[in-house]
């Protein structure tokens, strides 16, 4: 069976918020917005549009700000207690061309065990300094995983299969931040799940909200990819096996 849904993890983004569910209603799927302690004047925002979109939006709010990965496995867990099998994770600036939805989706439903990214294809209003740290991340995450087959661990543009996702989450210590599209994708990666991609345009709004701190979040990746390097370490064996299992069976 495969039951998707779309989970948005949200933090201030109320001018944004309203455009990227109405881009979104086509797709016909079941919404959770799960807002992580955004500031006071998103109140109305969000009350409003839950209300207006009460037959697919269901709004999770919490007082005190969690991090994004906190607000997607709320989502997903939400998700996941109602029986759905997958959740389409979107950003809510509206960056993602949701125009993909389909191939993602697609994709995930002849590969229901997979985890599916999609791989950003940027226009000129990437900034540069996130640009260039996403190549860092890049040759960190091949050295964690052995592998080239994740080719992009930071878009928040994915579709997770629930069950073994929720698994790792509840079972593993994983960053809660902006460190947690990386370490979730490495960690199911490491459980046996293959990551699958899909080329995306992504755009970065001139008007748009960043809540990337240069300095707290690059620490926080940093310490991440310490930890990710000595669990790496310790399956060693087992990861070069599966690296010349999947050679042989070429």
């Amino acid at each position: 069976m495969f039951k998707p849904c779309i989970v948005i993890p949200f933090y201030n983004h109320e001018g944004a918020i309203a455009q990227t569910l109405a881009s979104i209603k086509s797709a016909g799927l079941p919404c959770w917005l799960v807002d992580d302690g955004s500031d006071q004047r998103c109140t109305a925002v969000l009350e409003a549009l839950a209300a207006r979109e009460v037959s697919w939006l269901h709004l999770i709010r919490y007082r005190t700000n969690a991090g994004k990965g906190q607000a997607v496995m709320v989502g997903c867990a939400a998700a996941n207690q109602e029986g759905f099998t997958h959740a389409l994770q979107l950003d809510a600036d509206g960056q993602h061309d949701v125009a993909d939805i389909p191939k993602l989706l697609a994709l995930a439903e002849s590969n229901p065990t997979a985890l599916i990214t999609g791989v950003p294809i940027y226009d000129d209003s990437v900034p540069r300094g996130r640009l260039y740290g996403r190549y860092i991340t890049h040759f960190w995450v091949w050295i964690h995983t052995l592998s080239f087959q994740i080719k992009d661990s930071m878009c928040g543009y994915r579709v997770y299969p629930l069950a073994s996702t929720l698994d790792i989450w509840n079972t593993q210590h994983i960053g809660r931040r902006m460190d947690f599209d990386i370490e979730i994708m490495v960690r199911m990666f490491w459980a046996g799940a293959s990551v699958l991609s899909v080329p995306t345009k992504v755009t970065y709004p001139l008007d748009g909200v960043s809540h990337f701190n240069m300095t707290r979040d690059n620490l926080r990746i940093s310490w991440m990819h310490t930890k990710l390097f000595f669990g790496m370490l310790a399956r060693l064996p087992r990861l070069l096996w599966q690296r010349f299992s999947s050679r042989r069976s070429v």
